[in-house]
C-alpha cells in the first residue's frame, strides 16, 4: 500500500486531535524536557509536537518530508504564535548537525521509518545525555465502538490496509531499540477518550493511512458516505466519544555513542 500523507494533509490539520496537554505535563514531570532544550521531531507531519514543545519554551525543529503537511504545519504554528522551524528532509538522514538535540522525538510516525537507520540516525543528533521519545496517540478499537466500526468499514473499503484491532502498544520498537543497543528503555501509557462531532470523526477517519493517504477521491468519497451513514444509524447525536491510549518509549542511545558526544 503505497502512502502520501501530503494527500491528506488539510484533514488532518484539520480533524487529527494532537497530543493531548496530559502528555507533555507528564513528560516535564519527569524531567524528560525543559525549556530551552533542542528537540528535533521526526515526521513532523502537522507539527503536533514540535508545536507543543515550542509552546513550553523548547527550540523546536520539525523534519517532514511532504510539502502539504509542512505547509500546514507553519500556518497553524503562525496561528498558535509558536516558532518552530521546519525542515525538508527524511527521518533517516535529517541533515543536521551531530549532537544537536537533546531530545529527538518520533509522533504517530515510527513504524513508517526504515527504523534502524532512523534509530542510527537519531544516536548521531543526539547530545550526552539526550533521549529518543517515540509516542503514539492512538484510536482504540473495543467490539462495537466508532473506532470498531470505523475500521472494519476501511478495511473494506481497502483491502491492502492491514492495521486493524491495534492495543496502541509497541513492544517491538523496545525489542528493536535494545537489540541496536539503546539503554535505559521506558514505557508508560493512558487512556483517555475524546470527543468528535459526527463530521470531525469523519475527517479522522479520512486522514488515516488506509482512506485519503492511499485510496483516490472517488473511493474516498464512497468510504465517507457508508461512515456518515453508519455514525447516523449506530451513533446519533452531537457528538461521540473515541477511546484513546497514548503510548510513550523512552530511550538512551547507545553508550559508545553517548559517551564520545560533546
Amino acid at each position: 500500500m503505497k502512502i502520501d500523507f501530503g494527500l491528506t494533509a488539510t484533514d488532518y490539520a484539520r480533524h487529527r486531535a494532537g497530543f493531548p496537554d496530559s502528555f507533555f505535563e507528564r513528560l516535564e514531570t519527569a524531567g524528560v524536557f525543559s525549556p530551552g532544550q533542542r528537540v528535533v521531531d521526526l515526521g513532523s507531519g502537522t507539527g503536533t509536537l514540535a508545536r507543543g514543545f515550542a509552546q513550553r519554551g523548547c527550540r523546536a525543529i520539525g523534519v517532514e518530508p511532504a510539502a502539504p503537511m509542512r505547509a500546514e504545519a507553519e500556518r497553524l504554528c503562525a496561528e498558535a504564535g509558536s516558532s518552530v522551524e521546519f525542515r525538508d528532509a527524511h527521518a533517516e538522514e535529517t541533515g543536521l548537525p551531530s549532537n544537536s538535540a537533546d531530545l529527538v522525538v518520533a509522533g504517530q510516525c515510527w513504524h513508517w521509518f526504515d527504523r534502524e537507520a532512523a534509530a542510527a540516525e537519531t544516536a548521531r543528533l543526539l547530545a550526552k545525555a539526550g533521549r529518543l521519545l517515540v509516542a503514539h496517540f492512538d484510536w482504540i478499537p473495543i467490539p462495537g465502538n466508532v473506532v470498531d466500526v470505523t475500521e472494519r468499514l476501511i478495511e473494506s473499503h481497502n483491502p491492502d490496509w492491514k492495521l486493524r484491532g491495534g492495543s496502541g502498544i509497541y513492544p517491538l520498537w523496545l525489542v528493536e531499540l535494545a537489540r541496536w543497543g539503546y539503554r535505559d528503555l521506558e514505557t508508560w501509557s493512558f487512556d483517555l477518550s475524546v470527543p468528535y462531532t459526527p463530521e470531525g470523526w469523519r475527517g479522522r477517519a479520512r486522514a488515516s493511512a488506509g482512506i485519503s493517504a492511499s485510496l483516490p477521491p472517488d473511493r474516498v468519497e464512497a468510504f465517507d458516505r457508508d461512515l456518515a451513514a453508519a455514525i447516523a444509524e449506530r451513533f446519533p447525536g452531537r457528538s461521540v466519544s473515541v477511546h484513546h491510549r497514548v503510548f510513550s518509549l523512552l530511550a538512551r542511545p547507545p553508550a559508545d555513542r553517548a559517551e564520545t558526544a560533546d
